[in-house]
């Protein structure tokens, strides 16, 4: 049985897994697919604008948190 995860692990692991989710959304380059026409769009340019708007939010809250629980920092 193996322990929790401290929430030191628990940010910095979230905080890897967001920067993977931002990486693949840039690799999709949704301005390149917005030039095509409609009909051969895989994905909706928008909505992969709006993903990588939330995935941004996300990543600024967890390197905040992950700040705000440094050792030696007590916060204010």
């Amino acid at each position: 049985m193996s322990a929790a995860p401290s929430g030191d692990d628990f940010l910095y692991e979230l905080e890897v897994e967001v920067e993977a989710e931002v990486t693949l959304v840039e690799a999709s380059r949704p301005e390149e697919v917005a030039g095509l026409p409609v009909t051969e769009w895989l994905f909706d340019p928008t909505d992969v604008e709006r993903e990588e708007i939330g995935l941004r939010g996300l990543l600024g809250a967890v390197e905040a948190l992950e700040d705000h629980y440094r050792p030696g920092d007590h916060g204010a």
